[in-house]
């Protein structure tokens, strides 16, 4: 029998009492579920359990972690995405659709081209905005591993401060690449991939040969434009 699943960001065993989060007893007030219900906890980290509701309160949910769940598999490649962030609801997409098919790590660029511009505060909420989304996803899915999200940076920073080695595969998505297209790519099945793909517009031709000094291979997916939110998932759903 499948139970509701919902994020707890604890250290979870066998006997533990807590209280839920807020934002956890809220999730769980909102199904409407009642002392004697289980559910199911996830932390984000691999770990799941079984957990039984022992107190409703008004704002709070207390329970008992009962039995410990057979984790789902982490994924055998680490993906990382690079992207230009696509605007308002579109990056939202992304991080939700991509977190539903297994990515590792989520990193947001600003390039020339970039509509969405995120620094300080603004930027920070907006990470935290997209964890949740991300948080949901996995709930959603049964994944129990969260993404890295990190807080959107210049392309030209991260290009300058990637590090790469001789174990991860680097791929730029180019409408300009010739050759290898990504399917030969795939075939390689490398334990670490990063995906770098551009914001409404592509990069420049400026940008791309930035990337290509830094160690990314352009390759293209096919003769049809994707949108920005699009490309990096047609990538995922292949490994996936």
């Amino acid at each position: 029998m499948s139970h509701h699943r919902i994020f707890c960001d604890e250290t979870l065993q066998t006997g533990l009492s807590l209280r839920l989060s807020d934002s956890a007893a809220r999730h769980v007030q909102v199904l409407r579920l009642q002392p004697g219900s289980l559910i199911e906890l996830f932390n984000g980290r691999g770990e799941a359990f079984t957990a039984h509701i022992e107190l409703m309160g008004k704002h709070s949910v207390d329970i008992t972690v009962t039995q410990a769940l057979a984790s789902v598999a982490k994924p055998s490649n680490h993906t990382h995405i690079v992207v230009g962030m696509p605007a308002n609801e579109r990056m939202d997409w992304l991080v939700e659709k991509a977190t539903e098919l297994g990515v590792s790590r989520i990193t947001p660029v600003m390039s020339q081209r970039t509509v969405l511009r995120l620094n300080g505060e603004r930027a920070a909420r907006r990470v935290e905005h997209w964890q949740g989304i991300a948080q949901s996803a996995c709930s959603q899915s049964g994944r129990n591993f969260l993404p890295q999200i990190d807080v959107p940076l210049l392309l030209n920073d991260f290009l300058n401060s990637y590090q790469t080695n001789d174990k991860s595969l680097n791929i730029l998505l180019s409408l300009q690449a010739q050759a290898p297209a990504w399917r030969e790519l795939w075939t390689l099945r490398p334990e670490h991939m990063t995906l770098l793909t551009g914001p409404e517009g592509g990069f420049t031709p400026q940008e791309e040969a930035s990337a290509l000094q830094h160690g990314f291979v352009a390759a293209n997916l096919g003769p049809f434009v994707l949108r920005a939110e699009t490309a990096a998932l047609a990538v995922l759903a292949q490994l996936l």
